[in-house]
């Protein structure tokens, strides 16, 4: 399953602008080719989504759900990624209207909402409820197959969550893409789930079948395609992130892009926790990958720099400094283009 391209969908996003919670929704308003009609976020109602975000697309902000439909939308997705998963209790209201309103719901939180009684009673029939944090079937444990692969597979990760990881990726996948290169954008969170229709939502499988369940879905396209674009999650550095060494394990990259945000020096939610010089973390990163010698060297041959709150002169000085730092290559993926980072993966393939 994946967004539908041929029903009107509304994000609800409430506060999703202001916090650091509102990147399922921001992704899908960047990169879905589905018919997003209206926003839903009582912080920035009426204002413009280019000014806020730099997406350039003319999509109005209201304040509620009710306030939506005279936009006719016929989907509701949340769009947050609130730490936990949880469903904000001021959002209830928005979702149960949508749902008395003949709309169906697309859920990427943790609190799955299809097997709630008092929201399956609102259901008519043609809606539906797709909560898409669901472990696949038929999971084995990993055994390192995915290093058989002749195909390039390149894995995202991170100084912390959430600074644009998946987003390195899908602006990889596009650029190989125009480039005549077979490839193939695999998903392993709920935004990405939501945008491509197949992958493994990694944050709700066991812990003992997590890089099996990387494995399955890194075997099952690696036969077909030049090069997979394998989307991270969370961070070796955060302390309660367990996503990334499934990643690695599972998917056995043969090529690690390292995602930064310019100027962050210590975790987000954790500021106790400092971020190491990026050299430093290269090398964590790329040891880890390696085993000692166990698997194949996955060395780090770019950094993608978040820029977003930065202007353009001082994201270009930032990326200048960022590659005299690391002498490796690097761009902000999104503001910049994906090409240099490619152009990487090209020469050490």
């Amino acid at each position: 399953m994946r967004l539908p391209l041929n029903q009107r969908i509304a994000v609800l996003l409430h506060e999703g602008f202001t916090g650091n919670f509102g990147k399922t929704g921001l992704s899908i308003l960047r990169y879905s080719d589905s018919p997003i009609v209206v926003v839903i976020d009582r912080e920035s109602v009426g204002k413009s989504l280019l000014d806020l975000t730099g997406i350039d697309r003319n999509i109005p902000i209201v304040t509620s759900l009710a306030a939506s439909l005279v936009y006719q939308p016929e989907v509701l997705v949340i769009g947050i990624a609130p730490k936990g998963g949880l469903v904000p209790d001021s959002y209830w209201v928005d979702i149960k209207d949508a749902l008395k309103a003949g709309m169906s719901l697309v859920n990427g939180l943790h609190v799955p909402l299809a097997t709630i009684p008092e929201l399956q009673a609102l259901l008519k029939p043609g809606q539906l409820i797709w909560d898409v944090r669901k472990e696949p079937p038929n999971l084995e444990i990993a055994s390192g197959l995915a290093r058989t692969l002749s195909c390039c597979r390149v894995l995202t990760v991170g100084t912390d969550m959430a600074i644009g990881k998946m987003s390195t990726s899908l602006e990889l996948n596009r650029a190989a893409k125009l480039r005549g290169w077979r490839s193939k954008f695999l998903a392993t969170g709920q935004t990405g789930l939501m945008l491509e229709g197949d992958g493994v939502a990694l944050d709700a499988v066991k812990v003992d079948f997590a890089c099996g369940a990387v494995e399955q879905l890194v075997m099952r396209f690696g036969q077909h395609y030049d090069i997979l674009q394998i989307e991270g999650q969370g961070s070796l550095l955060h302390p309660g992130s367990t996503a990334t060494l499934p990643l690695i394990r599972g998917s056995q990259p043969t090529h690690l892009i390292l995602v930064h945000q310019a100027g962050q020096t210590h975790n987000r939610s954790y500021p106790h926790v400092p971020i190491p010089p990026l050299p430093e973390v290269i090398k964590l990163y790329e040891s880890i990958a390696h085993a000692g010698g166990a698997f194949s060297p996955a060395p780090v041959v770019g950094v993608a720099l978040n820029t977003r709150y930065l202007s353009e002169t001082e994201a270009r000085s930032a990326i200048a400094q960022t590659q005299s730092q690391t002498n490796l290559p690097c761009s902000d993926p999104i503001r910049f283009g994906a090409g240099a980072l490619l152009d990487a993966i090209v020469k050490q393939r």
